[in-house]
């Protein structure tokens, strides 16, 4: 230490006369003391006030500037050193450095640059101002072509450098793919590929950038599909296709990307690895296993992709799927769900499915998974349930299948998501399905567990899913059992509820189920109508302009359904309904204005 401190006096001599022999030996001197102990070397190098110093020694003809960018470069490493590097104004001749053709002083100045931007706010505001990003990317530019080891090892550093400069800053990031760097790096793994150093740069720098809207657009107009799976397929060690998947997961979220991977052949190498991992207890290959079908998941979730591999039920990949579901493995059983419910988002592929017993399938795997099961597994394979309840056709198969069944015996369930899929599916089950919608309207189990769900206030999907289905029950029904379940089970008031609803679907729904109600069993549920103040809140519906049309009809239906129980009518009469009738004879939809004419004419006899 002794001789590094003689060599930091005699530095503050020599830089300022330039002698350029001794300069060498000081500089000598501390790389060697930097390589022995960095810290507490550039504790020294801080203290003696000579980083100022090396602003001066940055120029481009200097026999030593290579060297100097070294040291900086060194002691850039610790954290501490950063802020004082660009306190000494040390950016700028670095950056002026990079228009440098020697490649020592480039590949020290890129190293340095790196090294300070790392992790570092100010770092990073100085390289931008000064522009280094630009001249950076322009190298990469030029230099890609080239694969000589000290040319690979250059861009090595260059990528490194603008990996440390954006990372986790969306705007610089964002900076960065303006300046058009995406197809410059993909250019660059294309050609380097059997570098590993250079690609594991590449992939980095292609996980930060992947991870922002703005880049999609321009990777997908690259061949980065092709490169990427290219060297999956070399890939054998778990870290580097781990590398590989986090870039995959962000750019798999672009449709147009979606169809390019799979076009490139991704899945096929997916299905390997699961071939390859399922039966394995290693936490590696569970967490591949993992990676590799959720991947396979995301890719369905293109249309055009999704349509390439389900090759109308026949394509190999949609049948490896479908041997999912049985897998004593719950991440395939989910992966397998979920990938079913992404086939089943058109009318063809889900009358297919059912057609093929997947839907036997499917329940035979929720019913492994009613005691204690996983929560997850039974939310995806309800979702596969009720999409594939969606066509007309299929409703009637699945109902004498037994779905309604198994899927009631989740009725159960404490868990949001669950109870949310549970709903959706049993409403497009009882679509038009009056014999259906009547069985399960008179089960009080269910109907209680639907009413005590309208009140999940936390849950505003659950919410209104009950709210939905007790409704569906009514107008798919017609029954007036189903009606005296719900008024028994305290139901009426949530529809009243419902036709408040921001949502003109549920308004309406609500207002036809209240209607058949009036209609069919009025008496019963006089009471509870009454409580929920429904006439006023009709009042409300007609008097706002901004009620759709659909919702001002059905709310005179239902103000002339009401009639029929004394204290409901003298409610109406109350609120001096005909004025606000009478204004609707003119609305501009003519069943609005009809039912007005009616409506006025039965408010006026009974008036």
């Amino acid at each position: 230490m002794d001789n590094l401190s003689d060599a930091l006096k005699k530095l503050k001599i020599t830089a300022a006369d330039k002698t350029e022999g001794s300069l060498e030996g000081c500089l000598d001197c501390l790389l060697q003391a930097l390589a022995q102990n960095n810290a507490e070397t550039s504790e020294k190098i801080q203290g003696s006030g000579i980083l100022q110093l090396f602003a001066n020694l940055l120029t481009p003809q200097a026999s030593c500037t290579a060297k100097v960018a070294n040291i900086i470069a060194e002691v850039a490493k610790n954290e501490f050193m950063r802020i004082p590097c660009v306190d000494a104004g040390l950016i700028s001749p670095l950056v002026q450095l990079l228009n440098s053709k020697d490649q020592e002083v480039l590949l020290q100045t890129g190293r340095a640059l790196g090294n300070i931007c790392y992790d570092s706010h100010e770092g990073r505001s100085a390289v931008d101002q000064a522009g280094g990003a630009q001249i950076v990317i322009d190298h990469l530019r030029s230099l890609c072509g080239r694969a000589d080891p000290a040319n690979e090892k250059l861009l090595t550093v260059f990528c490194g450098m603008l990996m440390n400069y954006s990372n986790e800053n969306d705007s610089l990031q964002a900076q960065l793919i303006n300046m058009g760097v995406i197809p410059t790096l993909v250019k660059l793994l294309g050609i380097h590929c059997h570098n590993a150093a250079l690609t594991e740069m590449c992939l980095v720098a292609f996980g930060n950038l992947a991870e922002l809207e703005s880049s999609k657009e321009q990777f997908a107009s690259t061949n980065i599909a092709e490169e990427l799976v290219k060297l999956f397929k070399k890939q054998i060690e778990h870290d580097k296709r781990e590398m590989i998947f986090e870039v995959l997961a962000p750019l798999a979220e672009n449709d147009a990307i979606k169809l390019q991977l799979v076009e490139a052949g991704l899945v096929e190498c997916l299905l390997e690895i699961v071939q390859q991992k399922v039966d394995s207890t290693k936490e590696d290959d569970l967490a591949e296993l993992k990676t590799a079908s959720d991947l396979m998941v995301l890719l369905l979730l293109g249309d055009e992709s999704m349509q390439k591999l389900f090759e109308g039920g026949k394509g190999s990949v949609f049948q490896r799927v479908l041997s999912w579901i049985p897998s004593n493995s719950q991440q395939l059983q989910l992966a397998g769900a979920l990938a079913i419910a992404n086939f089943a988002r058109n009318d063809g592929n889900c009358i297919h499915m059912v057609d093929n017993g997947i839907v036997e399938k499917l329940m035979d795997l929720l019913d492994r998974h009613v005691e204690d099961g996983n929560v997850t597994v039974q939310h995806a394979a309800l979702s596969a349930l009720r999409n594939l309840a969606i066509p007309v056709v299929n409703k009637a198969k699945m109902l004498s299948a037994g779905v309604t069944e198994t899927v009631l015996k989740f009725l159960k369930s404490e868990m949001p998501p669950v109870q949310f899929k549970l709903l959706g599916t049993l409403r497009m089950l009882i679509d038009a399905q009056a014999e259906a919608a009547e069985q399960l309207g008179k089960n009080a189990k269910l109907v209680e567990r639907l009413v005590e769900w309208c009140e999940a206030k936390d849950h505003a999907g659950v919410m209104g899913e009950s709210n939905r289905l007790l409704s569906a029950l009514i107008r798919h029904s017609k029954s007036k059992d189903v009606i005296k379940t719900i008024v028994q089970s305290g139901g009426i008031k949530h529809l009243v509820t419902m036709a408040t609803s921001e949502h003109v679907i549920m308004q309406n729904e609500a207002l036809v189920a209240l209607a058949l109600i009036a209609a069919l069993e009025l008496g019963p549920a006089e009471k509870d109508l009454a409580s929920a103040q429904l006439v006023q809140i009709l009042h409300r519906l007609l008097a706002d302009e901004r009620s759709a049309p659909e919702i001002k009809y059905n709310s005179m239906v239902l103000i002339c359904a009401l009639m029929g129980s004394e204290a409901l009518h003298k409610e109406v009469q109350d609120l001096a309904f005909l004025d606000v009738v009478s204004k609707l004879r003119s609305h501009e939809n003519k069943s609005v204005a009809q039912q007005a004419s009616l409506t006025e004419q039965r408010l006026t006899v009974q008036s």
